[in-house]
């Protein structure tokens, strides 16, 4: 990246750089925010591949597929690589489009991928026949040396992971908590919830201990809203007690005088004060926005 920045003014370059870095740093924890950076360095600079390749991975994380797929495209022309095949076959996925992304698995771009390349288009190649119903090919198509092999590798757990998705769905349930087991024993980064999905196999439920923290704190803030703090460092009931009746009146007491007289009517027709008779025109202009 650094060497493709290198082709624009420096001042430039450093504004570019900055939000290509913003990218990264929110792509997992906020991608809304990530795709709004992104935008700004294509912006910027749309003719630099690694821009585009941003903008792609920023838009693919928020389910825009389509954009997705256009800056992935822009970014394989700009470079001649093969190294985005994988996820734009994932793109095509998202747009509802299973049997595009099955029939990029076949093609000679393919063979040109690394290993992680080929699992991760083998992983894209059994969503897409989950996602046209054929439940049964994606566990076959799962099925590789990379699978079996014992060594833990970047891809291990993920790769174990969707195996045992797809034998659950086939209804072969041992062997998908067998290998969601194998999945968590590989999974170091906590890339997956195969420890969740074990114990749904096994029945066991969780209670979430902080909600009911949480509904404590809750009582105890309604209550310190109804009460207040004395002099002593004493709370207090906020409530208002009756306060004590009044003494009665010594019978000696003067009367209290008669009700003044109450004020003149105003006639029936006389204008009110301050209100418009009904020959005055109303405002019937639209109110301004």
């Amino acid at each position: 990246m650094r060497q493709e920045l290198l082709s624009l003014p420096k001042t430039l370059a450093d504004d570019v750089a900055r939000n290509l870095v913003m990218v990264a740093k929110l792509l997992d924890e906020d991608p809304e925010q990530a795709y709004g950076y992104s935008r700004v360095a294509l912006r910027l600079a749309s003719r630099v591949p690694s821009v585009r390749e941003a903008a792609g991975f920023a838009a693919y994380a928020v389910g825009k597929y389509g954009e997705a797929l256009a800056e992935f495209r822009a970014a394989r022309r700009m470079t001649g690589s093969v190294e985005l095949w994988p996820v734009m076959a994932d793109c095509e996925r998202g747009l509802g489009r299973p049997e595009k992304a099955l029939a990029m698995a076949g093609e000679p771009e393919v063979q040109k991928l690394d290993r992680a390349g080929q699992v991760e288009m083998r992983l894209v190649a059994a969503g897409a026949r989950r996602d046209m119903g054929q439940t049964d090919a994606a566990v076959v198509t799962l099925q590789s040396p990379e699978l079996a092999s014992n060594s833990v590798q970047p891809w291990t757990a993920r790769l174990r992971y969707a195996y045992a998705d797809a034998l659950l769905e086939v209804g072969r349930e041992d062997e998908a908590r067998e290998w969601f087991a194998k999945a968590l024993e590989a999974d170091q980064g906590g890339t997956t919830n195969a420890s969740d999905r074990l114990a749904e196999l096994d029945g066991v439920e969780f209670t979430d201990v902080l909600e009911g923290a949480d509904e404590d704190e809750d009582a105890d803030e309604d209550l310190g809203e109804d009460t207040e703090v004395n002099e002593g460092g004493e709370r207090k009931d906020e409530t208002v007690l009756d306060a004590p009746a009044a003494p009665a009146a010594p019978a000696d007491a003067p009367a209290a005088p008669a009700e003044a007289p109450a004020e003149p009517v105003a006639p029936a027709d006389a204008p009110r004060e301050g209100t418009p008779n009904e020959d005055t025109p109303r405002d019937d202009r639209p109110e301004q926005s």
